[in-house]
């Protein structure tokens, strides 16, 4: 799926996505969080933890991976988060 310049991959897991941008999120390495706690002091992190259903996240390079909660569907999810990319990115 691809929309705008934020380009939706799917993963092994179906419950997470990998969510691809024409930036760098993350130089020189990975930083990965399992709930918002986790996530105090990135501000990418947190606003995509803002999103109702994300409970994991990995961000690397140009890319992050989002896992949701089993009970939800990605079409719940998809527009939020990359609303959330964008806000954060300043598009």
């Amino acid at each position: 799926m691809e929309h705008d310049d934020i380009e939706v991959e799917g993963t092994p897991n179906p419950n997470a996505a990998k969510f691809v941008v024409e930036e760098t999120l993350s130089s020189g390495g990975s930083r990965s969080y399992f709930d918002a706690e986790d996530a105090e002091g990135d501000s990418l992190a947190e606003r995509l933890f803002e999103v109702e259903g994300v409970e994991a996240l990995l961000i690397v390079d140009n890319f992050v991976t989002v896992t949701k909660g089993e009970d939800l569907e990605w079409a719940d999810l998809v527009d939020d988060v990359k609303d959330a990319l964008r806000r954060e990115l300043g598009g």
